[in-house]
């Protein structure tokens, strides 16, 4: 069984917790606050140099770190993971773009901006930046859905859940989606996917429900 290091509100992390729940792959998770230091610690920077989460513990002392390799790693061999060469590329295409296009500036936004206190204040200067180029990577996404469902091979796929991760809290860092009606659209069918878990889900809180350990769940 994997064990996640991750941090509950990171957009990153939801998207590994969020693959996982949709392959119902049984994981234990370790929730590590950033915002307390505690992925700088010696004994985690053991694990990830980076100092970053989510990290993914795949065997006895061997880490995979960075969201859309975890992604890939997890999805492998299962419907999630296109099978055809092209479109795998594809998938691939758009994880490239979620990195340097869409996470960079609403991650940052989302991260500063809803998760820090005070970080409003601290990004001035860094705002206007993130918002422009944000909404750019936003179009680009919005033409694409304009004539596909989905954004590789035509159906849910990694690509979908890298994309999610941000994409559905941009509206808590000052992003306006309404006109993007296929963003919407979108964002809709995959939280309609059946597995599919929330950013505030976790797979302790669902063991620990009162009400499904009397159910026998």
């Amino acid at each position: 069984m994997y064990t996640l290091y991750s941090m509950q509100r990171s957009g990153n992390s939801y998207k590994v917790r969020l693959a996982l729940a949709l392959l119902n792959a049984p994981y234990h998770a370790i929730e590590i606050d950033i915002l307390r230091g505690e992925s700088r610690t010696p004994d985690f920077l053991a694990k990830n140099p980076s100092g970053q989460v989510p990290l993914l513990e795949v065997a006895e002392g061997r880490y995979l770190a960075e969201s859309n390799a975890i992604l890939w790693y997890v999805c492998g061999g299962t419907p999630l993971a296109p099978e055809s060469r092209v479109e795998r590329a594809e998938a691939l295409q758009w994880m490239f773009f979620e990195q340097h296009a869409l996470e960079p500036n609403i991650g940052a936004a989302y991260f500063w901006l809803s998760l820090v206190k005070g970080g409003r204040d601290l990004q001035t200067h860094a705002l206007e930046d993130w918002m422009e180029r944000g909404y750019a990577a936003l179009q680009v996404m919005e033409n694409h859905l304009k004539t596909h469902q989905y954004f590789a091979a035509g159906q849910l796929t990694v690509a979908d859940i890298a994309l999610y991760g941000y994409t559905h809290v941009a509206d808590r860092c000052d992003y306006d989606l309404a006109t993007f009606p296929a963003i919407r659209a979108w964002l809709r069918r995959v939280e309609q996917t059946p597995g599919f878990v929330s950013m505030d889900w976790s797979p302790e809180a669902e063991i620990d429900d009162p009400a499904r350990l009397a159910a026998g769940a």
